[in-house]
């Protein structure tokens, strides 16, 4: 019984190579310019209110002031689930309301900020704050008719679309990026916090797209 045979194997020629090689070099320089764009959208309309992610860090925040004087908006909204970290020393439960308080300290007006925190969950924490956010708005007397949503860089483009699952089509909802400090967004390829942080946006807003959270 012969234990070896032999087979034909198709191999590429030099120029199969070269042709490789120039598609993977185009499609690797795609990602490079396009990636960052798509996964930080910026596409904000003209909204009542103006909803902050409350888990984003002291940086955004002071940007989301900044973007509430400017929008003209009823209300800033921040959302958020229980703190993953300081639960138990923390005055604040949620991100919502530390997100919250942290605004007022930095001077925001309270009469026009709501914190709106979700429940404690074992996955997607953002489906939760936006259906947390569904819930909040059915049941006050604001007249809220369009947001937008305040959200940090690559993870803007998941929220979004979690958002919308969960408001739409009664409320439209905008979006607004907020660039990462720990990498220049335009070169996010040469650092190891932007490499992670699309990577790991990228797989997550495929899994989203895949998996329908609108409860």
């Amino acid at each position: 019984m012969p234990l070896i045979q032999r087979k034909e194997v198709w191999l590429p020629t030099i120029q199969g190579w070269l042709f490789i090689f120039v598609l993977v070099l185009a499609l690797m320089l795609f990602i490079a310019n396009h990636a960052h764009r798509f996964l930080a959208p910026n596409f904000p309309i003209k909204a009542d209110v103006l909803v902050v992610e409350g888990w984003m860090e002291d940086y955004a925040l002071k940007s989301a002031m900044q973007e509430f004087k400017r929008g003209g908006y009823q209300k800033l909204i921040t959302t958020g689930t229980p703190l993953e970290q300081g639960y138990y020393l923390s005055e604040y439960k949620t991100n919502a309301e530390l997100s919250a308080a942290t605004l007022i300290a930095l001077g925001f007006p309270p009469d026009q900020l709501v914190a709106v925190p979700a429940p404690e969950v074992l996955r997607n924490r953002t489906a939760a704050s936006a259906i947390a956010l569904r819930e909040w708005i059915s049941q006050s007397n604001l007249k809220i008719k369009s947001i937008n949503l305040y959200s940090s860089d690559v993870h803007a483009r998941r929220s979004w679309l979690l958002f919308k699952q969960a408001l739409a089509p009664k409320i439209q909802v905008g979006v607004i990026s907020v660039d990462s400090d720990s990498y220049n967004p335009k070169q996010w390829w040469i650092y190891s916090a932007g490499v992670r942080s699309i990577i790991s946006e990228a797989i997550a807003y495929l899994y989203a797209r895949l998996v329908s959270w609108n409860a």
